[in-house]
Order: structure tokens, then sequence, then C-alpha cells
């Protein structure tokens, strides 16, 4: 497998994410580009839950770059398609998590703080394969205190297990596994077995806004 190629989802030719990636193209350090980009992607667009998409385009990266904010799985689809783009390997990696902070009104909706599928970004640096997760921009770990996840190439960097405080924020339940590229199908199936109720309420819908 290629993790550098561009794809239907991946699509790095686009001039929205040739844009992003304008500032990272000349830096002689692809460490220093993993970890800029990473901040950039992590805090130029919002954590939101509440925006799930049910079609193909909601998932292309292109379409994801003109919106100020995006759920887990659009950031990790976003950066990786900018990694792509600058010839750095990258996948998309799924999981299931619970969320033990700061998701009532999610919980009011769907009934549990079990959130699958997750999204998070493999990276391929130094002959290894690292982990990411750029969902939650700073202002938001600021907001429920707790630690803002940093990311070079060098070490995995997932959820925050725990807040400052010493609480259960985080925890993941399942591993799905990494994909070479956007697993519409398998992201749409695991949404509805999930949450079979609240899906075949919305399943007509371009995408569920909460």
């Amino acid at each position: 497998m290629n993790y550098t190629n561009e794809t239907f989802y991946f699509d790095y030719g686009h001039s929205e994410i040739q844009i992003i990636i304008e500032d990272f193209k000349h830096m002689s350090s692809t460490q220093e580009i993993i970890h800029k980009l990473y901040i950039r992607i992590r805090d130029e667009w919002r954590y939101t839950p509440f925006n799930i998409g049910l079609t193909r385009g909601h998932f292309i990266a292109s379409n994801i770059a003109k919106k100020p904010e995006g759920h887990c799985i659009d950031k990790a689809i976003l950066l990786v398609a900018c990694l792509r783009a600058l010839n750095i390997p990258a996948r998309l990696h799924l999981a299931k998590v619970s969320n033990h902070i700061a998701t009532e009104r999610l919980e009011k909706i769907i009934g549990t703080n079990e959130l699958a599928p997750h999204g998070m970004v493999d990276v391929f640096f130094d002959n290894q394969w690292v982990k990411c997760s750029p969902a939650f921009n700073k202002e938001l770990c600021d907001l429920y205190q707790v630690d803002v996840l940093d990311f070079d190439g060098t070490e995995d960097a997932v959820l925050q297990q725990y807040n400052k405080h010493g609480n259960k924020f985080m925890a993941y339940l399942e591993d799905y596994g990494h994909f070479e590229d956007v697993p519409f199908t398998f992201i749409k199936d695991t949404f509805k077995s999930n949450y079979p109720d609240f899906y075949e309420k919305f399943k007509d819908q371009d995408q569920i806004v909460i």
C-alpha cells in the first residue's frame, strides 16, 4: 500500500489543501513539518461532535478545509491529506472511545458517552508508525482543564485519560484499525450499529446537526 497517494477523500491536489500546506513546503525538517502541521490542524479547526456526516462528500478533505470546525474524523482526514500532500505517509485510524466529561448534551441525544467511530491519524516517521489525535483544539482543552496533546512524530499522542484534577476524561474501548482511504461504508455501518434508533431517525438526511 502507498500511504502518500491522493484519493477521492484525500484530495490534496485541491486548492483548499494546497493553501493549507503552502507554509510547510519549504521546511527542510520532516519532523518540524509533522509538528507544526499537527498544531495547525488541531487548533485552526475547532472540534465539534455535533455535526455528523452521512454522505461521501462530507468526508472529502477539501470540503472539510472550507469549514471552521469538524469532528474527530473530519480533522483526522484533513491532517492525513495535508501530510500526504507533503509526501509524508499517513493513514486514517478508527476506534471506539468513551468520554466522561462534558458530554451531557450528546448523551441526552444518543443515550451513551461512548463515541464510535473516533478518528485518529497514523504517521510514518523515522521507520515507525505513530498515532496522533488532532481532535481537541487548545481552547477546548483549556475550557475542560485537560492537557493539550502535542505531537512531533516521535511517539504516540492520543486521547488524554484524565483531566488536570485527576478525573477520568477519555478511554479507548475498541480499536478498529487503520485504513488506506476513508472507509465510508464502515463508518456509516459502525455509527448505525452503535446508535440504531438515532440512525433510523436521521438516515434520510445528508447530515445530522445535533
